[in-house]
């Protein structure tokens, strides 16, 4: 059976696969999991929660911090909506490497530890002081309609840039270190592990059908149940798709490869017209937040952060659960960093950066089709950027 099924997913799912099917899949997904649960898919804030899981676990009282309670800090990762979804992310991720013979342990240089831990803090900070990701605001935020979410992604594609330019530095990229390649026609090699990894993910694929199951004859409530099927769902697709951020910006900027960025740019269309037909039923958005310079900045910090460290916030997670132990220390930068923000938003950044300025929700203020006219306006900006980029990039390099 086990054998007929890696044939079947061989031939049919590998064989049709590519990345933009992915995003696009994942733009589908985060439409249908808003208008499902009324929430925006999102992994930072549950990050900031885990941060203040750690700070209870210290003994110290999260009850004064205002941002915890404007994230709402309440219950435990199994009982939060995010909480669930996360860790189910992480589940479909590993289940969808295996499959793919990807999962193996890489050891970091203490070099690429060190900048994965403060790369992730600075993206992790940043993050939060923009009120979300590259999903919730981005990918996720730009289909709600908050103009914060373009304030960000400006403020990303620029970080991306002087985040180049930082880890270009020779203090950063250290020297180079020459390794021993194969010769030309040795045979490469395939040892068990790497044989057995998709039938031991067509055993946990079988596993979370059973524990989907149990949980149905348990009567788990509805919105967790679903939270676990969109999170295994959007692990599963990032990691087949190797979806990050970083690369999609940072490839335009280095060799002009635009292909990621376009396939984001498809996704969040079709997701901005999935979220508006549910707002326009009347579900309230989750994402509309200051539009100021705490936005800017954060995406600036965002992109500066992730291209030190070599992953975003959906990046890190699916790299980690393939064995790059690098992403286990960017994963704990991002909820340094959010944890950092998290004490700091009382003491001043909130009144600086945050407070002063207004939430923008351009379909309250131009209504449904103004909102959507200057979303596919700017995103078909970003394409034509993104191609421009692409074009100049490889005349430059004479290809």
């Amino acid at each position: 059976m086990l054998l007929l099924l890696k044939k079947y997913y061989d031939h049919v799912v590998v064989g049709f696969w590519n990345q933009l099917f992915a995003i696009v899949a994942l733009g589908i997904l985060g439409g249908l999991y808003f208008g499902s649960l009324g929430i925006a898919w999102a992994v930072t804030g549950e990050f900031t929660r885990w941060g203040a899981h750690l700070l209870q676990f210290m003994n110290l009282d999260v009850s004064q911090y205002t941002y915890l309670k404007l994230i709402n800090f309440t219950g435990t990762p199994l009982t939060r909506i995010d909480g669930v979804m996360v860790i189910a992310m992480f589940g479909g991720a590993f289940v969808s490497a295996l499959l793919g013979q990807n999962v193996k342990f890489r050891i970091p240089t203490g070099r690429r530890i060190a900048q994965a831990l403060v790369g992730g803090i600075i993206a992790g900070f940043g993050t939060r002081l923009a009120m979300g990701c590259n999903l919730a605001a981005l990918f996720t935020g730009i289909p709600q309609f908050s103009f914060h979410a373009w304030l960000f992604t400006l403020g990303t594609i620029a970080g991306t840039y002087y985040g180049i330019k930082l880890s270009l530095h020779p203090l950063i990229m250290g020297k180079p270190k020459l390794v021993a390649v194969k010769k030309v026609g040795e045979t490469i090699e395939n040892p068990a592990y790497y044989r057995i990894q998709p039938y031991l993910g067509m055993i946990g694929l079988a596993f979370f059908v059973y524990f989907l199951l149990n949980l149905v004859s348990e009567n788990y409530p509805l919105n967790l149940f679903l939270a676990i099927i969109f999170g295994f769902c959007f692990g599963f697709l990032i990691q087949k798709g190797q979806i990050c951020f970083t690369s999609a910006f940072r490839d335009l900027w280095l060799i002009g490869r635009a292909n990621t960025a376009k396939a984001l740019v498809w996704g969040i269309v079709v997701q901005t017209l999935i979220t508006a037909v549910f707002l326009a039923k009347g579900m309230p958005p989750k994402v509309i937040w200051w539009a100021g310079p705490g936005a800017l900045l954060g995406g600036v910090l965002f992109g500066i952060g992730i291209v030190i460290a070599g992953g975003c916030e959906t990046g890190w997670m699916y790299r980690a659960v393939e064995g790059q132990i690098q992403f286990w220390f960017v994963g704990l930068g991002n909820v340094i960093g959010a944890t950092i923000l998290t004490i700091g938003w009382d003491s001043g950044v909130f009144a600086l950066l945050v407070e002063p300025f207004p939430r923008i929700d351009l379909a309250k203020n131009f209504g449904y089709a103004g909102a959507i006219t200057f979303t596919m306006l700017m995103l078909f900006a970003v394409y034509l950027w993104a191609d421009w980029r692409q074009t100049s990039k490889r005349r430059m390099l004479g290809r």
